[in-house]
């Protein structure tokens, strides 16, 4: 690497499944205790550590044993919640990591969240290591003071098939999403093979070796990557409004930056916001706190106070503002406009940043779901009215799916058909939308098969017969399926009765009535003793071609109405034997 080149620390993203102990790993790392006061011990949201030179020297004496001059000035971790969406904080130019650490359990292996973010890493080409965590919850083994390979090798014969099982069964579905891996000291070629680096972020066991991994493929493979350029630019990661004025967290990911200067922040709608910065403060190497500074560096994190910042959202980009608004702007629009992806009809999708909305957006399209709108914020009244004009259009699309948002109140009271679905893991928001839309269809399907030709059986309540002819009025209950006006109906033999002409429920006319209902009905042209005095059932008419229909479309159909079906068909193969088959 060129030393007279002024390079800046590689930004490290922490991911994995919820669980497996990420923020565990970055505590062993800067000796903090996070983890314990997340709520449930999940991450709740997204953070950074900046790790010096010399804290990596400490941590891993692997680096001066070994002779390695270290030209980077140290790393910027981001450790982010359980779900994958923040693996995707991008920049103009591809993504915001460098590298990323998939957190692993060795003694559970690839879960769902696992898979999403493999192929978030894969679909940005993040160079990864994997942590294999959790080596200390293996039957039997030992912690010793030995280098990872030797503690590895000594273990006891038990101990150690047990653990070559695990890491072999992890190669292995690790193939099956296209990657080559293996142990660390047995990889050659770190770009055609993916390290595993056993440790433990509860001992500490294997921490150095990660950390050796980690410096080893910054300064072999970044290069020229990690050069400083001189504008500053950046990533709003969050936004936080307090009593005494808002501030936003956010990563310098290149460039310099001075308190007092302006910037320049992309709007969601295109425009572009001009503030100038009021306080600028830098995070603390290996901590949570920040300090004022009045110039920073990249890569680091950065608690700022603008003058201006009504409209700034999450995962925003930022860069220093030169009087070049054009320019600007046009490098956003484009930005912005290949993160958010639309078509011309499909559900609305709203999530918590950029990002996030970015990475939904891209599996959505993976899983052939159109997005008509999308949008960074809580899901609000014109999302639920947004959602309502796609009744008249799709009513499988009258749908809106939230990730890592919340819903208004006023929302949730005029949603009444639109379906909303909230999540904070992608892979169970996208897994339930396809139920949904699934759901949608078979409910708009089964309407129109069975309004072509309801499916009904009557029970004759003889008790209640309330004129015998012209027309024969009498009383019924709805055995099963669904009961309208001008229903042509059919008795147990098959032979036609008439059409039914008035309903009345309660000395009310009714236009449906649903099963379990009783009511009485009046048929036309029939002398109620004579044609139905001994019979117990009426059953709906249906012809042969729609009998075909139903049966190809069974799965839209109740256990009841399929009974129904099956009796109707057994009465008209009295009469004709091959009728429906």
């Amino acid at each position: 690497m060129k030393t007279q080149i002024k390079i800046r620390q590689p930004i490290v993203t922490v991911v994995g499944h919820v669980d497996h102990g990420k923020t565990s790993l970055l505590d062993r790392l800067r000796q903090s205790s996070v983890q314990k006061g997340e709520a449930g011990g999940i991450t709740q949201k997204i953070s950074f550590t900046l790790y010096p030179a010399e804290q990596l020297r400490a941590s891993c004496p692997l680096i001066e044993q070994q002779g390695i001059k270290l030209d980077i000035p140290g790393f910027l971790f981001i450790d982010t919640p359980g779900h994958a969406a923040f693996t995707n904080l991008r920049k103009r130019g591809g993504s915001l990591a460098d590298l990323a650490i998939l957190t692993i359990d060795i003694n559970e292996g690839i879960k769902p969240q696992t898979s999403e973010v493999i192929q978030i890493l894969k679909r940005n080409r993040v160079p990864f290591i994997i942590a294999l965590n959790k080596i200390d919850k293996i039957h039997g083994w030992k912690k010793n003071e030995l280098e990872l390979k030797k503690s590895i090798e000594t273990q006891a014969k038990n101990t150690s098939q047990d653990f070559q099982e695990k890491y072999l069964t992890l190669m292995g579905a690790l193939q099956a999403h296209g990657f080559d891996s293996d142990l660390y000291y047995q990889v050659e070629d770190f770009t055609k093979k993916i390290a595993l680096v056993p440790c433990s972020a509860k001992t500490g066991e294997g921490i150095p070796e990660l950390i050796l991994v980690l410096c080893g493929l910054s300064q072999k493979y970044l290069n020229e990557k990690l050069a400083l350029g001189k504008d500053a630019k950046g990533i709003v990661l969050e936004v936080k409004k307090l009593e005494k004025g808002g501030y936003i967290e956010a990563i310098l990911y290149d460039g310099e930056l001075s308190r007092n200067d302006e910037i320049a922040v992309a709007g969601l709608d295109g425009n572009v916001i001009i503030t100038r910065i009021r306080v600028l403060e830098e995070i603390l190497p290996l901590s949570f706190k920040f300090q004022p500074k009045e110039k920073v560096h990249a890569a680091t994190g950065l608690r700022l106070q603008l003058v201006k910042k009504e409209d700034v959202l999450p995962g925003m980009p930022f860069q220093i503002y030169k009087n070049n608004k054009e320019e600007i702007e046009a490098l956003f629009a484009q930005q912005i406009s290949e993160s958010i992806k639309t078509d011309k009809n499909g559900i609305i999708v709203k999530a918590d940043s950029l990002g996030s909305l970015e990475a939904l957006l891209k599996i959505l399209s993976q899983e052939n779901i159109p997005v008509l709108k999308a949008g960074i914020g809580n899901i609000n009244k014109t999302d639920v009215t947004n959602a309502k004009a796609n009744l008249q259009i799709n009513e499988t699309d009258a749908v809106i799916a939230g990730f890592n948002v919340s819903v208004d109140s006023e929302a949730e009271e005029i949603k009444n058909s639109v379906s909303i679905l909230t999540s904070d893991v992608i892979y169970k928001l996208v897994e339930d939308l396809h139920k949904i839309k699934e759901d949608k269809r078979k409910e708009i399907e089964r309407k129109r098969i069975l309004g072509l030709s309801p499916l009904c059986k009557l029970k004759i309540l003889k008790e209640h017969v309330f004129r015998n002819t012209n027309p024969a009025i009498f009383g019924v209950r709805v055995e099963a399926g669904k009961l309208i006006q001008r229903l042509q109906m059919i008795d147990e033999s098959g032979e036609r009765v008439g059409k039914i002409k008035n309903m009345q429920s309660e000395n009310k006319a009714v236009e449906v009535a649903s099963e379990g209902q009783e009511l009485a009905i009046s048929v036309p042209g029939i002398n109620f003793e004579r044609r139905l005095g001994d019979k117990n059932f009426l059953y709906s008419d249906i012809a042969e071609s729609q009998f075909r229909n139903f049966k190809k479309n069974k799965d839209l159909l109740s256990s009841n109405e399929l009974r129904i079906l099956q009796e109707i068909a057994e009465i008209k193969r009295k009469i004709k034997a091959e009728w429906g088959k």
